[in-house]
């Protein structure tokens, strides 16, 4: 297999900035037949503590709105990312978190295979549906994420956990992440949904 010129993934990479520039001209020139307000919730989440390790298990909606839509219908990448922290609560002074982790997320739709594609940075699997919602049906369904050693927190502590679902848009040019701040539709972020971790 011979290398890709140097040029390639910068040649690429305009390509996709001048897709979702285009997307987002066109979500505003169609907005009255395309607009849809996304939104993403945790549903429920719950954790259980199997061989020491406590694991995550959740539901979540995730509903894109027509102007990510239309990204990444032109061939941009969406980021979604699953941030999630442990809390260690304190008395007197302010709770602590002990521990953040996130789980990122790359989706992105193939116009030749008209497919989604999903995939998982921090482990590097990939899938691919035949449609946008048996995609989003897979992200936002978590089962055994593991979360935190049991051996790692304190004994004699009290400990909750709590997880939301965003849109990352902070892996755009600077020009576009000022775009997307005046842009409702663009902002993409669930409430932090808590719970106890039973020991």
């Amino acid at each position: 297999m011979s290398p890709k010129p140097a040029g390639t993934s910068r040649t690429g990479s305009r390509y996709a900035l001048l897709a979702l520039v285009a997307a987002l001209v066109l979500g505003t020139v169609f907005a009255q037949d395309l607009e849809r307000e996304g939104y993403f919730e945790v549903r429920s989440a719950s954790t259980e503590q199997l061989d020491g390790v406590h694991t995550l298990d959740a539901r979540l909606q995730l509903v894109l709105s027509s102007e990510a839509l239309a990204a990444l219908e032109s061939g941009v990448t969406l980021i979604i990312e699953l941030q999630l922290q442990v809390i260690r609560e304190r008395r007197f002074i302010v709770d602590a978190v002990d521990a953040e982790l996130t789980q990122t997320y790359e989706l992105e739709y193939s116009p030749i295979t008209q497919r989604y594609i999903v995939r998982s940075i921090n482990s590097g699997d990939q899938d691919s549906f035949a449609t946008l919602y048996s995609a989003l049906n897979s992200l936002g369904r978590v089962q055994g994420y593991p979360v935190i050693d049991d051996a790692l927190l304190d004994a004699g502590s009290d400990y909750r956990v709590r997880l939301r679902a965003m849109l990352n848009t902070e892996r755009y040019p600077a020009a576009l992440r000022v775009l997307f701040f005046w842009r409702g539709q663009w902002q993409l972020q669930s409430e932090w949904f808590e719970w106890s971790l039973e020991r």
